[in-house]
């Protein structure tokens, strides 16, 4: 890949340092767009159809009317991998309501702007290797998660301020991250979720992590855990828990797309660490990858 990475922007492919959308652009204005973040093994999208359901779960939940096919969006991504020879990377599609008169409210005909682009990264699967380089400290912040009778927390948009807001509560004194990731709280104190991953916890040999019935992301890899689980014969719960639950832990992990499964080493300062169902977990979900994307 290039020092100047190429971007597929509205069905050109341009030099990331050409690349521009309008200032009037919806998305820009106002966060109104919707977006997804993909990895790609071997140069294969890994579950392309999961990304492609929750992205019109979005747009529907945003009134976004795009008019793409899934067909056309996935051959702008192939596009784009090929033209920075990528086989194994990071992807992220966005589509955003495009240029429309400066009001808020939105107008039902729409030119959507789509951006794509795509950053190499570790071979996945059982030869792979994480791109963290161990696990993650977290610590719970002040900025509570929106509730989704706000704003739908199952739709992934440009907005993110309610992320940022408690990615920034990690700062140092010296302006730098204390922490790997923020831990978020919903509004009636439970925890939800971290401001870019899901969390799991591990206690008594039964697996938990936040229902989504809260403000909780129904993240792709949280799925696919879920599904892992069940096949593996371990118990798990989805539910509502306090902080005390997740310290008092046996192992703790987060997922999303670019970490896949993350131990937790410290929250709060408390050690908590991975173990024996992390690792089971994480080893068949490498195996999937394997047998999905490098068979």
């Amino acid at each position: 890949m290039s020092d100047d990475p190429i971007y597929h922007v509205d069905g050109n492919l341009v030099p990331a340092s050409e690349a521009t959308v309008s200032v009037d652009d919806r998305g820009f204005r106002y966060g109104d767009a919707a977006f997804e973040t993909m990895r790609v093994y071997g140069g294969t999208v890994f579950e392309w159809d999961a990304h492609v359901d929750r992205l019109e779960r979005t747009c529907a939940a945003l009134s976004l009317e795009h008019g793409l096919a899934a067909a056309d969006l996935r051959a702008r991504i192939d596009e784009t991998l090929a033209a920075n020879d990528l086989e194994d990377a990071y992807v992220r599609l966005s589509i955003t309501r495009g240029v429309q008169p400066g009001k808020l409210t939105p107008q039902p005909d729409v030119e959507p702007t789509v951006v794509i682009y795509a950053k190499p990264l570790p071979r996945g699967g059982v030869d792979g290797e994480s791109v963290w380089d161990g696990p993650a400290t977290v610590r719970t912040v002040e900025t509570r998660r929106i509730p989704s009778d706000a704003i739908p927390a199952a739709a992934k948009t440009h907005n993110y301020l309610n992320g940022i807001l408690a990615r920034a509560e990690l700062r140092d004194d010296d302006g730098q991250p204390g922490a790997d990731e923020a831990l978020m709280f919903d509004c009636e104190g439970h925890v939800a979720e971290g401001a870019t991953s899901n969390l799991w916890f591990v206690r008594d040999g039964e697996l938990c992590t936040p229902t989504t019935d809260g403000p909780v992301l129904p993240g792709i890899t949280r799925a696919i855990v879920l599904e892992l689980a069940a096949e593996a014969g371990i118990s798990f719960q989805e539910g509502r828990y306090g902080l005390a639950d997740v310290l008092e832990a046996d192992e703790a992990f987060l997922t999303n797309r670019t970490w896949e499964l993350r131990p937790i080493g410290t929250l709060d300062g408390r050690e908590i660490g991975g173990g024996p169902v992390t690792d089971r977990l994480s080893r068949r979900y490498d195996e999937r990858v394997e047998r999905a994307c490098y068979q």
